[in-house]
């Protein structure tokens, strides 16, 4: 390969990558077709050209860094995302990417030459913090959000994805399903931080997923009566906020007693006034369990309960699925040969979403997990030991040999 400078190391590519987005209080906010996403999209083609390898945008705005023919077939791919939630932590996403050209450089350092085409891949908008739909980059490829869906979403100030993607430079047009991509790839093979602490305490810095939970987003519209704060009395009220108080608790309540998962992070108020009884109160759930009939009983738990508050108060409850995800079994043959190649590391289960989740009904998808001391997550304390990086650095790199360098 002709390289344009030397690659930059794992170290050196983090320390170039850590201040995009960055805000006041530590965090991240590196959000879809935005200025800081710009900068994460340079910084990708520019480690691309620096490693010699043919950068490439897809139809859907996904970014790829190809060692060989990307038409030959039979391609090995890893990578994560490099957008944020609000005020995220610099780990989740990031870690897959930049461990996945470091794994590269470690790969071709060792002497190893792939006889089939690798690939590094980016995919945007995968936490969903502007425009609401996680992984939007990937179930446009997969064929699992329409074009006119995604073209139509709209962000906090009313700009629409489509309008969004054409200010980036970027056609809108052109968003689909791209099925011939997914059928030239072998295997997909996503590293990320670890969202809980199972692997803290333990002597592996890795594990290897097993299963993600089914999860979605649903969004809770509380409609009331707008009234003076002063002068109104309690019992003359239809107050929205009251009605989603109590579901916000009766949330907690059902998916601790199913052992499951759900939060309310997210909220709008009209008129959002001090003085003002709301008229509207808009929720959102995110509710995650271990297999789709808990799932299904937890959210109709919460909507009844909303249901049964919003008829005391006088409040309309009306409810809307927004994204779904059914419970993703990553392929058991792939898992198991990355489980034995490791030396039998843990197999993690997980209830966060991932892009390798929404491939994996097209192609063989698995997953890596870096250690995480304080299980943290989504918030600037996210955090993992460099030692624990580079040993999953290393570890993709065994992995990206025994599936893309041996006939």
């Amino acid at each position: 390969m002709t390289a344009a400078r030397p690659p930059a190391s794992f170290q050196e590519m983090w320390r170039e990558l850590s201040p995009v987005g960055r805000t006041s209080g530590g965090g991240c906010r590196r959000f879809a077709w935005t200025p800081a996403d710009a900068e994460c999209r340079d910084w990708f083609r520019e480690q691309a050209a620096a490693r010699g390898l043919t950068h490439e945008v897809d139809r859907n705005g996904n970014q790829w860094a190809w060692l060989g023919d990307p038409d030959a077939g039979d391609a090995v791919v890893t990578g994560s995302h490099l957008d944020s939630v609000p005020d995220g932590g610099a780990f989740d996403g990031p870690l897959g990417v930049v461990s996945a050209f470091a794994a590269l450089d470690e790969l071709l350092a060792r002497g190893a030459r792939p006889v089939r085409p690798l690939a590094v891949v980016n995919f945007v908008d995968e936490e969903g913090a502007r425009f609401g739909l996680a992984c939007v980059g990937s179930r446009l490829t997969a064929g699992r959000l329409t074009p006119a869906h995604a073209r139509a979403l709209r962000d906090a100030d009313g700009v629409t994805l489509a309008r969004a993607m054409e200010l980036a430079g970027h056609d809108p047009a052109a968003l689909g399903p791209d099925p011939a991509r997914l059928a030239g790839i072998k295997a997909f093979v996503e590293l990320h931080i670890e969202q809980g602490r199972a692997l803290a305490g333990t002597a592996h810095p890795v594990g290897v997923a097993s299963v993600i939970w089914p999860h979605g987003r649903w969004r809770f519209d509380f409609r009331g009566e707008a009234n003076h704060a002063g002068t109104t009395a309690l019992e003359d009220r239809r107050d929205p906020m009251l009605t989603y108080a109590n579901t916000v608790l009766a949330a907690r309540k059902k998916a601790r007693l199913a052992g499951a998962l759900a939060t309310f992070g997210k909220v709008a108020v009209e008129p959002n006034g001090v003085n003002a009884v709301p008229s509207l109160v808009q929720g959102w759930l995110d509710s995650r369990a271990a297999d789709q009939e808990t799932l299904d009983s937890v959210v109709a738990e919460i909507e009844r309960a909303a249901a049964e508050r919003g008829a005391r108060d006088g409040v309309r409850v009306a409810v809307e699925r927004e994204s779904f995800t059914p419970v993703v079994e990553f392929a058991h043959a792939l898992r198991d040969r990355i489980g034995g190649l490791l030396g039998d590391v843990p197999l993690l289960p997980t209830g966060a979403g991932h892009d390798a989740g929404i491939l994996s009904a097209s192609v063989p998808t698995a997953m890596l997990y870096v250690r995480n001391p304080t299980g943290v997550s989504h918030s600037p304390a996210e955090f993992a030991e460099e030692d624990d990086c580079v040993a999953g650095v290393s570890a993709l790199a065994d992995v990206l040999e025994d599936l893309a360098c041996r006939p």
